[in-house]
């Protein structure tokens, strides 16, 4: 028999009377249940709102803030009121309760994941003022999350400015930041909401030690009923609970203490109630009716998509299930069992889940490692030119951008794996700046060399000593291929000046090979014409007659131009082999042979003025030479006599030296005058 039947019955009057009150109070519980989704207020011992007070944004320890589902204590009956699940865990936990991921670790991952859609700042202040200016309580973990989602993307920006100044030639050293007037907003809005939640929390306090008074009285009212067991009544007990369930939040470090006091007399007024057993098998009815609803509403919890949701759904229900007055003792295990078994499975869910969040986390951080080992094997060596680091440079823009569609990883490792990555990018860029830097001083050096070229070029584009300024410009432009490149906004503008300078001189050169190669053809010509009046000399022609016509003709085509450069030897074989033929046909001197073939070597030659001055001052040496020796040998004679045999010898051969000095002297002449006359041919052609 249990052990509320050893009582005495109260008075039937009485006893139907609160029968009565307590079947409209368990009326209205039972019509406020039917609703899909019980809500129902945090226990006590969490005490607060777990999105509006945490106060940490590091997860707890998973074992302290998990809600148990707790099976009664062996041999004692449950209470109509809460039953403690501190003092009501006998049972052990099974393997998903245990591994269950605390609540303000899970409203921190919400938090923070419902903010990673932000693109800007300006996103972030405006969410800021809708808090600061709302009356809505907001958790410690959102204000974090945007807070930490600010400095983020204001990292991020102050990144990207820091890149473009590097690409454009700066150095990490020169870098500083452009203020951002957000900053400051966003510092101020911050000021405001944390005025606001301290005196959201001073506020709270006060309320807190309202309602601990308030449940200090409700304990001792029950107490009273408890020690006066003639005035106690089933329907003020019933009201007592109601208004012990209404009151919260209090203090925690009273919470438990409180607890345990009011379960100890709730325990103790159904020990001496005298309750009769109709009366109470209808309250356990009830409360069965109860349970059973929030079981399955706990059991259907397990198709709920969003298992975070379910998750906190569940905490709701075990708050409701916990306030439920007891049930038969012969249904109490099976009933727990029920609940304990639907809470498992959504714990189980809500688990793996963050399991397979921890895994995502895992996977993004290889993969972010991945990226920071591919900047890190960037082989510098190799990059040497400027498409060599643009191509790069493209490289490392897409690992960035790659890096960012790339979510969480573990939040122990967040930290180092970003200074990680910026710490690499930092390094390839400062060594771009480097090397641009470089770059440039290499570019103005080589612009500078390009444009001593172009100054030599265009002081030689009107020149018109053809053959030589052609080498000198092409050895200028084989210099120019040398030289590295130079700034794009120079190398155009250089490169032009440069090679308008040698097509000028080119075109001028061409124009006048154009016209030399019309005369030069003429020439030809005439001088065919010459070899041919060379052949028809006869030799019926007396020597004089013959000598004066081939010296005429030698002058004739001396005194004709320069023919086509292909034809040069062949006309010049055929000229000379017949003016050979003739001297020695008709005896014409050596002297003169020699003289007529030099004046038509230096006219065939073609040699530039510079040239012909060369060889004009080595006659004039060879002349003063014969001329010092011609001197010696004259002397000389005046010391020797025919006297003798040997001396009249020796006086024949200097006499013959002396005649062959004179005949040398008048053809070095001669070949002077022959050189005077075609620099002033030259000359001519030249004007």
């Amino acid at each position: 028999m249990d052990t509320q039947d050893t009582n005495q019955p109260l008075d039937e009057g009485k006893l139907e009377e609160e029968k009565k009150a307590a079947e409209v109070t368990d009326e209205t519980a039972t019509s406020a249940g039917d609703v899909s989704t019980i809500v129902v207020e945090k226990p006590q011992e969490e005490v607060e709102s777990v999105t509006a007070e945490i106060e940490q944004t590091a997860p707890v320890n998973k074992e302290e803030t998990t809600v148990e589902v707790a099976q009664p204590a062996e041999g004692v009956e449950e209470s109509a009121s809460n039953i403690s699940l501190v003092e009501g865990e006998k049972e052990g936990k099974d393997d998903s309760e245990k591994g269950a991921v605390s609540v303000e670790e899970d409203a921190g991952l919400t938090v923070v994941k419902k903010y990673q859609h932000f693109n800007n700042n300006d996103e972030v202040i405006a969410r800021l003022k809708e808090i600061s200016e709302s009356n809505c309580s907001v958790g410690k973990q959102e204000i974090d999350a945007l807070k930490q989602t600010f400095y983020k993307i204001h990292a991020a920006e102050v990144e990207e400015a820091k890149k473009k100044f590097v690409e454009n030639g700066g150095t990490d050293s020169d870098f500083a930041p452009i203020s951002d007037s957000r900053e400051e907003e966003f510092k101020e809005i911050m000021n405001v909401i944390k005025e606001k939640r301290n005196k959201n929390a001073e506020e709270l306090e006060k309320i807190k030690e309202q309602n601990l008074q308030v449940k200090l009285t409700i304990i001792n009212e029950l107490k009273d009923m408890v020690e006066s067991p003639e005035e106690a009544s089933y329907g003020e007990f019933k009201k007592i609970q109601q208004q012990w369930n209404a009151t919260k939040p209090i203090p925690q470090e009273r919470a438990n203490e409180l607890w345990k006091n009011y379960q100890l007399y709730v325990e103790k007024f159904y020990d001496i109630l005298k309750l009769n057993n109709e009366f109470r098998e209808y309250d356990f009815k009830k409360n069965l009716e109860i349970k059973n609803r929030l079981c399955e509403i706990a059991e259907k919890l397990n198709d709920e998509p969003d298992v975070v949701s379910a998750f906190h759904q569940l905490q709701k229900l075990h708050q409701e299930f916990r306030d439920t007055g007891p049930v038969a003792k012969d249904l109490r295990e099976d009933i727990w069992l029920r609940f304990k078994n639907a809470s498992s499975a959504v714990n189980r869910r809500h688990q793996q889940h963050f399991e397979e969040l921890k895994d995502e986390e895992q996977h993004n951080l290889d993969q972010k490692t991945v990226i920071c080992e591919i900047i890190e094997s960037i082989e510098w060596d190799t990059l040497k030119s400027f498409s060599g680091w643009e191509d790069k440079t493209q490289e490392v823009i897409a690992l960035q951008n790659k890096w960012k569609t790339i979510g969480f990883v573990p939040k122990k490792m967040n930290s180092k794996i970003f200074e990680r990555f910026r710490k690499d990018c930092d390094d390839f860029f400062k060594r771009k700046g480097e090397f641009f830097k470089s770059l440039k001083e290499g570019m103005n050096a080589n612009l500078a060399k390009k444009r001593e070229l172009v100054k030599m070029a265009e002081a030689l584009k009107d020149s018109t000593d053809w053959k030589a300024t052609a080498d000198a410009l092409s050895k200028l432009q084989k210099e120019w291929k040398t030289v590295g490149p130079v700034a794009k906004k120079y190398s155009d503008a250089v490169w032009k000046q440069f090679i308008t300078a040698c097509d000028y001189f080119f075109e001028q050169k061409n124009k006048v090979n154009n016209s030399q190669h019309s005369a030069e053809v003429e020439n030809l010509e005439k001088k065919k014409e010459i070899i041919k009046q060379l052949n028809e000399i006869g030799e019926d022609v007396d020597d004089n007659e013959a000598n004066d016509k081939v010296r005429a003709l030698i002058k004739e085509w001396n005194e004709v131009g320069h023919v086509p450069f292909k034809e040069k030897d062949k006309i010049y074989e055929q000229f000379h082999s017949q003016v050979d033929e003739l001297f020695k046909r008709f005896h014409i001197s050596a002297s003169n042979r020699n003289l007529s073939n030099f004046r038509s070597s230096i006219s065939m030659s073609g040699n530039a003025s510079s040239n012909l001055y060369r060889e004009r001052e080595k006659l004039v040496r060879a002349y003063e030479n014969m001329k010092s020796e011609l001197q010696t040998y004259e002397n000389n004679l005046g010391f020797l006599s025919s006297s003798s045999k040997s001396g009249s010898s020796l006086l024949d051969e200097l006499n013959r030296k002396v005649e062959n000095l004179k005949a040398d002297l008048e053809l070095a002449q001669e070949k002077i005058k022959a050189v005077d006359d075609q620099l002033k041919q030259e000359s001519g052609k030249t004007e």
